[in-house]
């Protein structure tokens, strides 16, 4: 499931360079993502509201953390960054800050230790995403400075997410119904009361149908089930790892859709990244589950 999750972040921010590059905005992306989602999910809530509706009124405010964290917020974050630094940015600030920062928050709220080999697994990741993405000093600019902030506040919603699953061992399913619901009912009025539909309306037809697919269907629903089922079954400092294959995925998915042909440098990155995981997470899973429960 962990590999499905980055296998779809990297699809969605893919896609998400390429409706920018076409004429949408961060908001129009956030939208589709939130409210298609919300509309599919929405079946799945009133069932629960009929037939277990403990469930969710006896959480609503761990559901109300979920929603926050992994909804609407986090893509508006992840979208509106994209507008001001470079897609080399995002390849390196936002999987970096989720790995990082998912495994501090794993020590300080699940008390899963530091170990020695997951601090060497994460440092061997971040060379990865640096080596991949080749950031340079010169993009390091005042406006890229603003999206890099922005990555590493989405990146650390996202880190808080998988410790909120973790700790109160939330249900996969209704997590997402929560980030899709939340999302519809709060982003879509605000999105239709300050930009309207004008410019979704006049966008190009397979454009929309493909962003709606990605970001609404893959994104707003399989990368939140995947990932909190990673989170379920690894714990949430394990799980944190995986987001740093999202560059080297979509590095190879920009290839037929970006047309940008994979370099030896990103190759070696994309190894890197690979090898860090592996550290990270094959050795102790049992152990460190345990403790993170």
């Amino acid at each position: 499931m962990g590999l499905l999750a980055a296998a779809i972040g990297a699809l969605y921010l893919v896609y998400a360079t390429y409706g920018l590059a076409r004429g949408l905005k961060s908001a129009d992306i956030t939208f589709l993502r939130t409210s298609v989602a919300g509309i599919v999910m929405l079946p799945v809530l009133v069932y629960y509201l009929w037939f277990n509706v403990k469930a969710v009124t006896a959480q609503w405010r761990r559901w109300l953390a979920v929603a926050f964290l992994a909804g609407p917020l986090f893509g508006e974050l992840v979208y509106t960054a994209f507008q001001f630094a470079p897609p080399s940015h995002g390849a390196v600030f936002l999987p970096a800050t989720m790995s990082v920062v998912g495994t501090i928050f794993a020590a300080v709220f699940l008390a899963d230790p530091l170990t020695q080999r997951k601090l060497l697994g994460i440092g061997i990741v971040i060379v990865g995403l640096l080596t991949l993405s080749g950031v340079s000093s010169d993009s390091l600019t005042g406006r890229a400075s603003i999206g890099d902030v922005l990555f590493i506040a989405a990146g650390s919603m996202w880190a808080g997410f998988g410790v909120v699953m973790r700790k109160f061992h939330l249900d996969p399913v209704l997590a997402t119904t929560a980030a899709g619901v939340f999302g519809l009912a709060a982003y879509g009025p605000f999105y239709l009361a300050t930009e309207g539909m004008d410019r979704l309306a006049h966008a190009d037809g397979s454009l929309l149908a493909m962003e709606i697919w990605v970001q609404g269907i893959l994104a707003g629903m399989g990368t939140v089930y995947a990932y909190a089922k990673t989170v379920e079954s690894l714990g949430a400092a394990r799980a944190a790892i995986f987001p740093a294959l999202v560059p080297g995925f979509a590095t190879l998915m920009g290839w037929p859709i970006l047309g940008h042909l994979p370099t030896l440098t990103e190759a070696i990155g994309l190894t890197l990244a690979i090898a860090g995981l592996l550290v990270t997470v094959t050795h102790g899973t049992g152990k460190s589950a345990r403790q993170s429960s």
